[in-house]
């Protein structure tokens, strides 16, 4: 049984029209640069870096990726990026392939894409640039929009400085008396900051309109599983097939960016399965836009409130334990407390040999909260399914607690948790009989 669980994003559905990118039939001719500097470590080797980035590339319509490669760099050049030789060698390159945008995989200053475009006679975007315009092309809901412009303007608002040739000083009156006016820099300044404004005031309604929904979700006490991972890793996959959804789900980095919620009844022996919430969230990726991470937190506020965590893994990707080391540290940065369970899915194991299956397959069995599937397949759905419904059947115990009316805030949570089996008010509190799993004592515990 499917219980369909999505909610608006607002008072009324709201969707944005398809980008204009679908219909573009002139493909920009697109040349990806990978800067590897030697004084810079990275968890990740440059090629499998390169790699990532042409994905990127390949993410956004109307882009055709013409040529690729690896800069090997002793040290970044602050005017150009790369030094003078080099800058050279690539420009005869890119005009041997009639290039019209130039990605580099990493931070560019605005002086130095300044200077390579002008170098070069191409358009130039950084990979935050690119992330900023793949997430514009793939949100729909009104959330999703709007964190969207929300993180462009603040991208723009960092590369205002020395950015355009026409910030030059402003007089102020006919300058007869007194000093110059403000600068054209800090008049796009402050639009920028007046449209921020304008956007944050739009995305606390939202937001506020969200958290009713999950408000009202914890007063039905079904658990919530998040679905996390690295972008691409199968999350859309999986959760549609756990839930018979149709989501969006593609070979392809960031294919889902607005949040989907479905709920699932579990199966059980005795017929009468848990009900759960099923959550699919934006995948995560390394050196992802500070202002992104910020922008989406809302979005990301689905895993926090979440009673399990699903790390999908791509288990047929070279750097699987890479990506998985990343989604950790975001993760750790989110707040995820360290009490919410996480199960570990090696998904895509249709995508490896029988041999290094059967390998996988041992070493998810000897793992605790390992699970190793194919979500295209089907393989291993089942397990994942009971292993999940079996970490909300933990042993329950009751105990008796004593609060004083100091100790609101505690009684709050327990109310929240739907853990309270009777309640007696006394004359400096309350008397309350509870029923929990030793995970919601220590929770308990450490409020």
């Amino acid at each position: 049984m499917i219980l369909n669980q999505d909610e608006p994003e607002d008072a009324e559905e709201w969707q944005k029209e398809p980008s204009g990118h679908d219909t573009q039939t002139a493909l920009t001719r697109a040349y990806v640069l990978h800067p590897d500097v030697k004084s810079v470590r990275s968890r990740r080797l440059p090629e499998h870096g390169l790699a990532e980035a042409v994905s990127l590339a390949g993410a956004l319509p109307g882009l055709e990726v013409v040529g690729s490669e690896v800069v090997r760099l002793p040290k970044l050049a602050p005017g150009m990026l790369f030094g003078s030789g080099k800058v050279a060698e690539l420009g005869a390159r890119l005009a041997g392939l009639d290039v019209g945008l130039v990605l580099v995989d990493g931070p560019v200053t605005p002086v130095q894409q300044r200077n390579l475009e002008k170098e070069w006679g191409v358009k130039l975007l950084d990979r935050t640039g690119l992330i900023l315009e793949i997430f514009a092309d793939r949100a729909r809901t009104r959330e999703g929009v709007l964190q969207v412009e929300l993180a462009a303007l603040s991208y723009q608002r960092t590369r205002l400085v020395r950015a355009w040739t026409h910030l030059e000083r402003q007089r102020g009156g006919f300058g007869f008396v007194g000093g110059p006016g403000e600068t054209q820099i800090e008049a796009d300044r402050r639009a920028i900051d007046d449209q921020m404004i304008r956007l944050r005031r739009q995305l606390e309604k939202v937001v506020r309109t969200r958290e009713l929904h999950r408000a009202a979700r914890r007063k039905v006490p079904f658990p919530v599983v998040a679905l996390v991972g690295y972008t691409n890793a199968g999350k859309s996959t999986l959760f549609n097939r756990m839930t018979g959804a149709e989501v969006l789900a593609k070979d392809m980095l960031f294919a889902t960016l607005d949040p989907t919620m479905r709920g699932v009844t579990l199966p059980a022996e005795n017929g009468a399965g848990r009900k759960i919430i099923l959550s699919d969230t934006v995948g995560f990726i390394s050196d992802l836009p500070t202002q992104l991470v910020a922008a989406f937190r809302a979005t990301l506020e689905e895993v926090l409130e979440a009673d399990l965590i699903l790390h999908v893994r791509d288990i047929s990707h070279p750097e699987s334990a890479e990506q998985a080391a990343d989604v950790a540290d975001i993760l750790t940065s989110l707040g995820v407390k360290a009490e919410v369970p996480q199960l570990e899915i090696w998904n895509k194991l249709d995508l490896v040999d029988d041999t290094a299956r059967a390998a996988l397959g041992q070493r998810a069995g000897q793992g605790r909260g390992i699970l190793a599937l194919s979500a295209l397949s089907g393989e291993g759905i089942d397990a994942l399914l009971e292993e999940v419904s079996a970490v909300f059947d933990e042993e329950k115990t009751e105990a008796l607690l004593h609060l004083t009316f100091a100790e609101g805030r505690r009684r709050a949570w327990l109310h929240g948790e739907g853990l309270i089996e009777a309640e007696e008010q006394t004359d400096d509190g309350w008397t309350l009989r509870v029923r929990w799993t030793a995970r919601q004592k220590g929770e308990y515990s450490a409020l």
